[in-house]
């Protein structure tokens, strides 16, 4: 049966109206509503409900173009070397609001054996809100529950910083700031780097220099790799100019507790350079990562290789013989002098058996340089005792007549620091006591 079309009362409409355009347009809607058959069905409510999801997704895409339009993000991520640097200004930072904070210790060791621990708050994951430079900025720390850093299990985090589109330069001056800040934490200082999975990272707080001077080793040898290395780092364009590999090997060999990491460490101060550690005993390090490490050295550091005879006493390697590193002898010999290795690169490797490295690794081209730095002679005995007790020459000549009678051939220059250090101000006792250095294992 055929349904009557509605109709509409347009008298009803213009009685109920005040006489106006906009009235009788109101009065129109109700008077098609009440007497349309679809409406009282339920049709109105679909149509109603379809005009608000349109009217919903209008706003929505309205809100995300002003929001292109009037804000803008900087995302960095953890990974990134501007990351901690932006942390570290941000916990710096007094134009601050922050409810969230986390705590990074920092322990440190002294000579002496004492430790004191450093308490530094950080931002923590959240929301924070900084004003830099009149501008306002929205910083979000988030961490992601789904994504780890497989080399230490960290789970990856990223920083959003939020603000104005016409204050979007001050992000480059943000990170330039973030950036002079980190190096000014550095001057004067020498960074100690470890590998962290595929990539370099400080290790604890940068250390203040260490003066060239106050390594006392024997005659002339200081002076002599000092001397080369700084002839090296001269010669760029005369390497390049002949088709040499522009790097360049040293090993430091000798028992231990003769100075032989501590003047690398003076060494790096005077050249104004860092210093990259790497374990080769590591397990999980394999000659891929190794190559990777060696290639992308931070610039101005030098190399460490430690304790080399302990990774590699022979280069037949097995289970049998316990060596357990992923390293192979030959992945070593490639990193040092093979097609991929690094240029510009300054390497000191140090050994207490330099009879156990293989002949391969002592050629030319992977080491070019090596010095014995051996047990104390009566001249280092002499400048040390004159170092920690300045003007008492004749109770220099007393310490070394009886370093004669004693025939102390097997000092190290740690043990005379112990007992300097142990008598630090008193040089008549540390002459009494000089028959402590015949037991290297005596503790003070």
């Amino acid at each position: 049966m055929a349904q009557t079309p509605t109709s509409v009362d347009f008298e009803k409409i213009r009685n109920s109206s005040d006489g106006s355009f906009s009235g009788m347009l109101y009065s129109g809607f109700n008077e098609i509503i009440s007497n349309n058959p679809y409406f009282a069905a339920g049709g109105g409510l679909m149509v109603l409900g379809t005009g608000l999801a349109l009217a919903k997704q209008g706003i929505t895409k309205s809100s995300g173009f002003l929001y292109r339009q009037m804000l803008v993000d900087l995302e960095i991520p953890s990974k990134d070397k501007s990351y901690l640097w932006f942390l570290e200004w941000m916990s710096r930072h007094k134009q601050r609001s922050s409810r969230h904070l986390s705590v990074e210790t920092n322990v440190i060791t002294h000579d002496n054996g004492s430790i004191s621990t450093n308490f530094s708050l950080v931002p923590g994951p959240g929301k924070h809100l900084i004003r830099y430079k009149g501008a306002y900025m929205l910083v979000n720390r988030e961490r992601s529950g789904k994504m780890l850093d497989m080399t230490n299990g960290t789970p990856f985090e990223t920083v959003t910083l939020t603000t104005l589109y016409r204050d979007r330069k001050l992000f480059s001056d943000l990170l330039s700031d973030a950036k002079n800040l980190a190096i000014k934490a550095r001057e004067g200082k020498t960074v100690i780097f470890t590998s962290w999975g595929p990539e370099w990272r400080p290790f604890g707080q940068p250390k203040s220099k260490r003066l060239l001077g106050s390594v006392i080793l024997d005659d002339g040898i200081a002076e002599s790799v000092e001397k080369d290395v700084k002839d090296f780092l001269s010669s760029g364009e005369w390497y390049h100019q002949r088709g040499i590999p522009y790097r360049r090997g040293y090993l430091l060999y000798g028992p231990p507790g003769s100075g032989k990491t501590s003047f690398i460490q003076a060494l790096a101060g005077e050249l104004d350079y860092n210093i990259c550690i790497l374990n080769l005993s590591e397990n999980n390090l394999t000659d891929d990562r190794l190559n990777h490490l060696m290639n992308n050295i931070p610039s101005r550091s030098i190399l460490l290789l430690e304790d080399v005879d302990a990774a590699f006493n022979k280069r037949e390697q097995s289970n049998e013989q316990g060596f357990t590193s992923g390293v192979t002898f030959s992945g070593l010999l490639n990193a040092l002098d093979g097609v991929a290795s690094a240029e510009e690169c300054i390497t000191f490797m140090t050994t207490n058996h330099p009879e156990r490295l293989d002949p391969a690794l002592l050629r030319p081209g992977r080491v070019d340089f090596k010095v014995l730095i051996d047990n104390a002679t009566e001249y280092q005995v002499k400048k040390m005792f004159l170092r920690f007790y300045e003007n008492e020459e004749k109770l220099c000549q007393e310490f070394l007549h009886k370093f004669r009678l004693l025939n102390l051939q097997h000092v190290s220059t740690a043990q005379l620091q112990g007992l300097f250090v142990y008598n630090k101000r008193d040089p008549q006792a540390a002459v009494d006591m000089i028959e402590t250095l015949q037991n290297p294992n005596t503790v003070f």
